[in-house]
Order: structure tokens, then sequence, then C-alpha cells
């Protein structure tokens, strides 16, 4: 495969459990990363099923639709088994009042030739390094990225901003949600980085971006960056997936278009 991928979690050191959760199948180049919310361990309960269900059925998927799919086909499994995933976790929650109110973030990835499609919801996030320049690549669903959109508040306020942990989309909350995805051409040499908020509320991106430049493997890279959290606090839970694009991993003209739905 011309997709090099390494993943890790951490707990961070202001709680006990981990609320994160990641989910690799590299034969069928998924990456997939969930970060759950709810009382009791509803919020692991929400990761985990979200994370195993996408990594079984949309890998599963991929195994045997893969190669004769087009984006379009992968961005309807991807949302087919997003519907599902939200469903057997709206359900659950319902089912069980331990679990009432339980729901996780999302985002995941599915790497094909000279291609990349990201679908997301939530505040977890997906990066991209390319030729020394890290761009964000999802747009947050949270009250604070409404308030930035709106100009309420600037960025400066919002690094310090109490409403950081709100988000505005999730799954399992409700009995219907919207996957946003995007198709983005990718290059021999890019590195991309999908993370909860416990690593991107702790870390700037100029410091992800020098990390990501200053390690040559991705185990090294991405140790480094949960240390980095945690030398800043560690408040949450740190999920990180890197995934690098070798030589044979082609390239394309088009960078990057949005689906429409």
């Amino acid at each position: 495969m011309p997709f090099e991928f390494f993943s890790a979690i951490d707990t961070g050191r202001a709680r006990s459990n981990n609320e994160d959760a990641v989910a690799l199948d590299e034969e069928a180049a998924l990456a997939v990363l969930a970060d759950g919310m709810g009382g009791y361990n509803a919020g692991e309960v929400a990761s985990g099923m979200l994370t195993s269900f996408i990594q079984t059925e949309l890998g599963r998927w991929l195994h045997e639709a893969s190669a004769q799919a087009s984006d379009a086909d992968v961005r309807r499994a991807m949302d087919i088994c997003v519907d599902n995933a939200n469903r057997a976790i709206f359900d659950a929650a319902n089912a069980n009042p331990q679990y009432a109110g339980m729901g996780t973030t999302l985002v995941l990835a599915v790497f094909r030739e000279a291609r990349v499609l990201f679908g997301h919801v939530g505040d977890s996030r997906a990066y991209r390094l390319r030729a020394g320049r890290l761009s964000q690549l999802t747009r947050d669903h949270s009250l604070l990225q409404e308030q930035l959109d709106a100009g309420l508040i600037t960025p400066e306020q919002a690094a310090f901003s109490s409403n950081k942990n709100l988000v505005t989309r999730a799954v399992g909350v409700e009995d219907t949600v919207m996957l946003e995805a995007h198709l983005h051409g990718t290059e021999p040499g890019d590195i991309y980085l999908m993370c909860s908020d416990g690593l991107s509320d702790m870390v700037n991106d100029q410091r992800i971006a020098q990390l990501l430049l200053t390690h040559e493997s991705l185990e090294g890279a991405g140790r480094a960056l949960i240390a980095a959290a945690n030398e800043a606090g560690g408040k949450d839970n740190i999920a990180v997936i890197l995934v690098r694009v070798q030589e044979g991993g082609g390239s394309a003209s088009r960078p990057w278009w949005r689906f429409k739905r």
C-alpha cells in the first residue's frame, strides 16, 4: 500500500478514563477517530461503538467493492455506515438509562489512489502537512466556530473561550446525523493528521506543524504530539492518527472539492 499509518490514544493528565477511540484498516486504507461524551462511561461506549462499527462495516464494503467503486459510491457507503452507527448508538442510549445522552464526534478517512475522502461530525479534526505547510481540512461543528464565523469573537478570544467543548453536531444524540464530507487530492510526502480536541485545544497549529516536521517517523511525530498536549496540561484525552502518502501514492491536479447533498 502507498500509505503509512500510525495511531495512538492517551488518557491525558486530568482524566482517569479514556473516551477517545481509534480504528485502522490499513489494507482498506481506512482510518477512524472518535471522541465520546456522556456520563459514567457512556462516552467511552459511544466512541467504541462508532469506531468498531465503521471499521467492520465500511471496512468490509471497501474490501469487497473499493476497486470498482467510484468516489461517489464510497461517499454513499460512508453515509450509510455513519447513519447505521448513529441509529445503533441512539437506540442504545434510549434503551439503557446509564447511557442516556451519550454521543461522539467522528472524523474518518478513506484513502484512494491520488485522493482521500474525509467525513466528519463535531470538533475532531483533520489536517494536512504538505511542503512544510499545515492546513486544517475540516471545520468544527461547534458553538465556538459559529461565533467565530459570525464575527462575535476573535480568534484570540476563542483561545480562552469557555465554549470550546460545545459541539453543534454529534453522532448518536439524535435519530439522524449529517456527515460532512470532502474529497482532496493527495501528493507523495503528504502527512495527514486526524485528532481529537485533546490535542487541538492544547497545542496550536504552529507547534503541531513544527513537531510533524522535526520527526522523521510517524510514530515519533505522534508520540511527540501527545507529549506536547500533556506538557500543556493534558486536560482531556488525546487521540492521534497519522497517515503518510508514500511514493506511488499518486497525485491529483484538483486540490479538493466539497460534496453536495
